[in-house]
């Protein structure tokens, strides 16, 4: 299998289909094609190889999604970058992974100069009028340029490189392969399957797995990608109302949002036929007014994460019920998909009995190659085929999973994952924080919020703002605290002198069932 592929069968068998809408401008599926084969030979022109890794920083658009299947065709792999990073943590990404190129468009044009000095020189403008003095404009590269062949990889090769938050403070390159992508799309359609031709809504990230494997599984059903810049309730309303659309991926900070909007503006959102969520914990009380406000739609929640391609588990509509003795399973992450092992191991990966509590562990085609460059962090990861996830959860005698807590102290607000230790790096590099810890607590916005410990040096203090406004240079706005509680005494530690977080978690998540998603 090999991305390219879906691409050609639809421009192949739906050639006059509508591929792509962007405000006013459509592309059909030929149109898509062509602009794909002459925009990898543009990349090859500009020195691009096979095997080089060529990056993208933008936001949604439709020339995006023609980037992703034009780097493929050249035979490159991917590397999105996360658009809400600073500028250090691109740097690192692009220090990380080497790319031949850089993609940018409007938004991050001046940031992508300023990332020369880590990046290659070549940036390719990709957004619309003149490119700026410095960049080489990918219209023009289009105009320029036949059709190439397509040289694109296949299998169990390399496609693409997503990162993702660090354990040790840095992100780390996920390793994605063909395979793994378009399987994962297909097992999850077995058990949760999109209509004919649907119309999708990208308003999630596209540098986001979430939305990236849609970009794969709606191309390989010849559906219309219908493309909006980022999220934004009025946006989205609008864009369902307008253009009919019937499919779309929310994370749950979305659903609420969207809700919030509806209750004030109103909206007929009864064209949507499939609603598909995951990536944070969502409450009961959010997904029954979701359930009403898309009275027409089959609700499908997911759970997994970027190292899985991304799926493990699926709750399909039909357990989506909020009365009875099965309301229970509103609570659960699902089912596996097809093709797909999950269990729940102890520490030295042994199977742990029904019912207890253990670490979730997944094996089949859809697990990650590695990590980039990061032999030792693959081989702790990856045990026999088996990918430990780092969350904690028990299996029912039915196979239904449910997740309890997290192993590794990643939080995951707004549907973006952050690792503690990033912050917390960032914190104790202020002259007065002695020390401190980062956990995840409730937030009914975000799902969950950055909250952080802090402990300040004997004679020193900080405020709140002044820590922030600390954490601003090194770290995403979405990973720096939005509330701290100030301690006086020190943090509790284990018997091996590790601060212990389970403790510093329970006031936060005890009248909550469920703690990640």
């Amino acid at each position: 299998m090999r991305l390219t592929h879906t691409l050609q069968a639809a421009a192949l068998h739906h050639g006059g289909r509508i591929a792509t809408v962007y405000g006013a401008r459509t592309r059909t599926y030929a149109d898509v094609l062509s602009r794909v084969a002459r925009l990898a030979a543009g990349l090859r022109g500009m020195g691009a190889e096979p095997g080089d890794r060529i990056a993208v920083i933008a936001l949604n658009g439709d020339r995006y999604l023609e980037a992703y299947f034009a780097i493929a065709w050249a035979g490159c792999i991917s590397v999105p970058g996360n658009t809400r990073w600073s500028e250090a943590e691109h740097a690192f990404a692009l220090e990380n992974c080497e790319p031949r190129l850089l993609l940018v468009d409007r938004a991050f044009a001046a940031l992508g100069q300023k990332l020369m000095s880590h990046a290659p020189d070549r940036i390719v403008y990709l957004d619309d009028g003149p490119a700026p003095a410095g960049l080489h404009d990918v219209e023009t590269m289009i105009a320029a340029n036949d059709m190439m062949a397509d040289c694109c990889t296949s299998g169990d090769a390399l496609a693409v490189i997503f990162y993702t938050g660090g354990t040790t403070g840095h992100s780390k390159g996920v390793m994605l392969s063909h395979d793994g992508l378009i399987v994962n799309f297909l097992a999850m359609n077995l058990v949760a399957p999109y209509g004919p031709h649907p119309v999708f809504l990208h308003s999630p990230p596209m540098f986001h797995l979430a939305d990236a494997a849609a970009i794969i599984g709606i191309t390989i059903m010849a559906g219309t990608h219908v493309i909006v810049p980022g999220f934004d309730p009025a946006v989205v309303v609008r864009a369902i109302r307008e253009q009919g659309i019937t499919a779309l991926v929310l994370v749950p900070t979305m659903i609420g949002m969207l809700d919030a909007y509806v209750r004030e503006n109103g909206a007929d959102l009864g064209s949507v036929r499939e609603l598909k969520y995951g990536a944070s914990p969502i409450s009961v009380a959010l997904l029954h007014r979701a359930l009403e406000m898309f009275p027409n739609a089959r609700f499908c929640q997911a759970y997994g994460q970027t190292e899985l391609s991304p799926v493990a588990t699926i709750l399909p509509h039909e357990w989506h019920k909020t009365t009875g003795p099965e309301a229970r399973l509103l609570r659960s992450a699902g089912r596996a998909i097809p093709g797909v092992e999950v269990r729940i191991v102890d520490p030295d990966m042994n199977p742990v009995p029904v019912g207890s509590v253990g670490e979730i562990a997944v094996r089949g085609p859809n697990v990650m190659l590695g990590y980039w460059k990061n032999p030792d962090l693959t081989a702790k990861t990856i045990i026999d085929g088996w990918l430990r996830t780092g969350d904690a959860g028990y299996m029912d005698e039915q196979g239904f999973l449910f997740i309890v807590d997290r192993v590794k102290d990643v939080i995951v607000s707004g549907g973006e994952n952050v690792y503690s230790a990033e912050v917390e790096n960032a914190l104790a590099q202020h002259p007065t924080v002695l020390e401190c810890a980062v956990i995840g607590v409730p937030d009914p916005k975000w799902g969950e919020r950055v909250h952080a410990f802090v402990r300040f040096r004997e004679g020193a203090t900080a405020s709140e703002e002044e820590l922030i406004f600390h954490c601003e240079r090194m770290i995403a706005s979405y990973k720096r605290p939005r509330s701290f509680t100030i301690r006086t005494d020190p943090l509790p530690l284990s018997g091996a002198g590790k601060i212990l977080k389970m403790e510093l978690r329970k006031p936060f998540w005890a009248d909550h069932g469920r703690s990640v998603g």
